[in-house]
């Protein structure tokens, strides 16, 4: 399993206290609030593809417990770990000792204890359980020293203000708060530009009249775009008091010709397989019960009570009402015209001077909805057309995409787009969600540990959709904060680390 770790060793020459409802505390540079010189601390992060863990403990001794306080954050919304065991094992060669907690000590945060009993270089391993994820994390060659003064030598030097900023894991599990790796991929040269979404041809549905008679409306409040289900009885066509094209006449005398029909077509079809009767007398009779059968089962459909029902033939949204309630309807007249949103049309607009390119578009980058965005190649879209002239009036080119997504967007609105023309690489990429802009410089936020920032002046490169490119200031792998890097920021600014509440 790939997963990055980062170890800050802080030199808090205290052991926390081990009760339950004992506080953990930062001053106002960030450092832990100590009351004796005892033990130092250490701190790992990790980030797996699903969870970051965040552990502070007392540097291991033998002798003396050391009780961890391992934070879990599932990185998908970044919340809290609430619920779920979670076992710490230090581990030398095939013997080692361990602990099981149940549940965390605090929502996030599990609170086991180990007790070395030899020195050395030892393997410590956190397995995680919870309902929806199982993890292991291993963390290699964490010593464990004979005793107090020899760990207090060793680390010693490392104690100093950094000059990070200090975010606390109940803060970020308390707000909108998201963060993601540096990592390398393929960037395009784009042309930026805009679209119009339309519906697909295949996702509008004309309702017609299926018969004379005066529309009624199932629910009155229906509008242009209103949602509708498969199935739901839309409206319903009455021609109970029409004296001509009484539909209710006609369905009698329709089920009554079928009734006759069928009869007679079963008893002439035993004459003619007991060969009473010619092949020509049976196919004649076979014709009129076919064709009553049609017109019969035609003429069935949606009818109830005396009335037509037309029903919705797919789940949608109504796109215009042609009649009125009440109003008088011939069979064939225009009724509603109902669509999906399973398909899109994207009409993009690009200068004439990309014409003979238009052909080598390598991906499309859209906004489905406010502020998102996505891609032709990730939904399995496709270009459909472009245009071959221009006129005075429009002077730009038309290319066609389909897009196979629902969208948010009404149809007519306007989107960005991106337009992958031209040479592509690779590079690092970050999302556009984690830039901070400043008089046209940018920054972003990186996530050094757990609770651990910093503001990093940082040189970008190409935009393809939500995703910018870092020519300088990240190396892959590093983890920036790609939602709420601005309430960082802040407190960055304020000088003040929010009050502390981990129980060790």
């Amino acid at each position: 399993m790939k997963y990055y770790i980062l170890m800050v060793t802080s030199l808090i020459l205290s052991a926390c206290s081990h009760s339950k409802d004992a506080v953990h505390a930062h001053d106002a540079e960030g450092n832990h609030v100590t009351s004796s010189n005892e033990v130092p601390r250490v701190d790992y992060t990790v980030w797996t593809d699903n969870i970051e863990l965040f552990v502070e403990f007392p540097v291991l001794v033998v002798g003396k417990q050391s009780r961890f306080a391992a934070h879990f954050t599932v990185l998908d919304k970044h919340k809290s770990v609430t619920e779920g065991s979670v076992t710490v094992s230090l581990i030398q060669g095939k013997k080692g000792i361990r602990q099981t907690v149940d549940a965390p000590s605090s929502p996030g945060i599990f609170s086991p204890t180990l007790q070395p009993n030899k020195a050395g270089n030892f393997l410590l391993v956190f397995d995680i359980k919870t309902p929806k994820l199982t993890e292991r994390i291993i963390l290699k060659d964490i010593k464990v020293y004979a005793n107090v003064e020899e760990a207090i030598g060793e680390l010693s030097g490392e104690e100093g203000d950094d000059g990070s900023i200090t975010f606390l894991k109940e803060q970020a599990w308390k707000m909108e708060f998201q963060t993601k790796p540096v990592y390398r991929k393929e960037i395009f040269d784009v042309v930026h530009t805009s679209g119009k979404w339309n519906v697909a041809p295949s996702d509008y549905q004309n309702l017609v009249a299926t018969t004379n008679g005066q529309v009624s409306y199932k629910k009155k409040s229906l509008t242009e775009g209103s949602r509708v289900k498969k199935g739901q009885v839309l409206l319903r066509i009455q021609s109970a008091n029409l004296t001509d094209n009484n539909l209710k006449a006609e369905y009698e005398k329709t089920k009554a010709t079928f009734t006759q029909t069928k009869s007679e077509y079963e008893r002439k079809k035993d004459l003619y397989e007991s060969k009473v009767i010619a092949k020509s007398e049976f196919e004649k009779v076979e014709s009129k019960y076919l064709v009553a059968k049609v017109e019969y089962e035609t003429l069935a459909a949606g009818y109830t009570g005396g009335s037509k029902q037309v029903v919705a033939p797919f789940d949608g949204f109504i796109k215009s009402i042609h009649t009125r309630n009440g109003d008088f309807v011939n069979q064939g007249d225009e009724l509603l015209v109902i669509t999906s949103s399973n398909s899109s049309v994207l009409e993009i607009d690009l200068s004439t001077r990309y014409f003979n390119q238009v052909k080598e578009i390598q991906n499309i980058w859209y906004q489905p909805s406010e502020n998102q965005w996505s891609d032709l190649k990730t939904q399995n879209g496709a270009i459909l057309s472009s245009s071959k002239a221009v006129n005075a009036k429009q002077p730009l080119l038309k290319v066609f995409a389909q897009i196979n997504e629902g969208i948010e967007m009404p149809e007519g609105a306007f989107t960005k787009v991106d337009v992958a023309i031209g040479s592509n690489g690779t590079g690092l990429v970050i999302p556009e969600s984690a830039l901070l802009e400043d008089y046209g410089q940018y920054t972003v936020v990186v996530q050094l540990s757990g609770e651990s920032f910093e503001m990093r002046n940082i040189t970008i490169g190409k935009r393809n959709g939500s995703e910018v490119e870092v020519l300088s200031g990240l190396k892959e792998g590093e983890v920036v904060v790609t939602t709420g890097a601005f309430q960082v920021k802040m407190a960055s600014m304020s000088g003040n680390a929010p009050a502390h509440g981990h129980a060790h």
